[in-house]
């Protein structure tokens, strides 16, 4: 009986390819009445296939010993998530948390004190809806969860077990455990067939000790069953579900309904938080609506910076020239040759000589007056542009011969 050999499919279709006893004596028959002719090879292997004692009740065997681990898991895996199901829900926050504010928001619309809800209820929170934003009442019951309980979680992630839980048929389970037995117990008469025949062979000592593990472990998995059906039916009594329905509450109802609840808060958990994300966006951009990007202090890239100084010095007052030359980079150059030149003649001036080209610098940069703001826009683009040649190209040779003339007249 080794798996290696063959696998399940195949015993199944050996099972349905075995042959009668009809069949069997008339191809006895045919031989014997043509020794000469040789059978042909679905005959033969028919022979094959009767020649062997108690086949049906070695395949049958064979069979129970390569589902029975599977058949074990299918019972074993579902009655584990069950458990573990409703313990997570008992200890989880964000669950008690759910129940307890939809319990206060009932108690608030109806306007009457009640101790509590049907379980069922779960499956219509999300299309009750508002009569003015047409928001669903699970919508405002993410709003004040995530508002009071800032440290709930989206509740989906933490109860695996109940979704998983929700997808078997827990009375079908039961059934699976009986068949279980009744297929052990059919195997022990199957072995006993086999050792009729064969004898005390170390195949049947193997056997009878594989059928006695598996008639222990089906027990055991029979006591499981009924203790976690037992323990499902007191966290019922938990969640204050009346005595009388729990008898007709079935596991996977109450778990697909946990479940698909959890699905949808987790989906309108997660559009609320982006809603709330994009409103506090919005409000952040309205607080620099209106200003602009000087008055905010913050520049994308090096050239943003360059062109909001520019802008701020531009639109200042001539009086500060100096200050526009010490700041672009273009004009330190002319800036530096010009100085370089002045500070060469300030050695031959005197005390009045500075006063006159104080006046004199001082009528250049003075702006017109501000009862003609269209000639003061020209004239002020004007002395700009004058300004900066005389900075960008320096003074001509002729201009330097008439200043330094002039100086030392004096």
């Amino acid at each position: 009986m080794d798996a290696t050999i063959m696998n399940r499919e195949g015993i199944e279709k050996l099972l349905t390819m075995l042959p009668t006893e009809e069949e069997r004596t008339k191809i006895q028959e045919a031989q014997a009445a043509n020794p000469d002719l040789p059978l042909g090879s679905a005959e033969q292997f028919l022979l094959t296939l009767a020649s062997i004692s108690e086949l049906p009740a070695r395949l049958n065997l064979w069979a129970f010993k390569l589902d029975f681990e599977n058949s074990e898991k299918e019972i074993a895996e579902p009655l584990m998530d069950l458990k573990q199901g409703f313990e997570v829900l008992k200890v989880n926050k964000t669950f008690r948390c759910i129940l307890g504010t939809l319990l206060s928001i009932g108690i608030f619309l109806n306007g009457a004190e009640v101790k509590g809800f049907q379980i069922e209820y779960l499956a219509k929170v999300p299309e009750v809806k508002d009569t003015v934003h047409k928001h669903s009442l699970l919508h405002h019951l993410c709003h004040i969860v995530m508002e009071k309980f800032p440290d709930s979680t989206d509740l989906y992630s933490e109860i695996g077990a109940i979704t998983r839980a929700s997808k078997i048929d827990f009375d079908e389970l039961a059934l699976n455990i009986q068949r279980l037995e009744a297929d052990c117990k059919a195997s022990w008469d199957h072995l006993k067939l086999i050792a009729k025949h064969d004898g005390s062979t170390m195949m049947k000592i193997k056997m009878s000790d594989f059928l006695a593990d598996c008639a222990e472990r089906i027990i055991l998995l029979g006591i499981i069953h009924r203790r976690v059906m037992n323990r499902f039916h007191r966290f019922l009594l938990w969640l204050g579900i009346p005595l009388h329905q729990i008898a007709d509450t079935k596991p996977n109802e109450f778990c697909r309904i946990v479940s698909e609840f959890a699905l949808e808060y987790r989906t309108t958990r997660e559009r609320v938080l982006q809603q709330l994300e994009k409103k506090a966006n919005h409000r952040e951009r309205n607080k620099t609506r209106g200003k602009m990007i000087t008055e905010i202090g913050k520049f994308r890239t090096k050239e943003d910076r360059a062109d909001a100084e520019l802008r701020q010095l531009l639109g200042s007052d001539m009086s500060d020239v100096e200050s526009l030359q010490g700041t672009l980079p273009w004009r330190r150059r002319s800036r530096d040759t010009n100085r370089s030149f002045l500070s060469q003649a300030n050695g031959n001036l005197t005390d009045g000589d500075d006063e006159i080209l104080e006046s004199l610098v001082k009528t250049a940069t003075k702006g017109p007056s501000r009862t003609a703001p269209r000639e003061r826009k020209r004239t002020r683009h004007a002395d700009r542009k004058s300004l900066r040649r005389t900075l960008k190209n320096g003074l001509s040779e002729e201009e330097k011969k008439h200043l330094s003339a002039y100086i030392k007249s004096y």
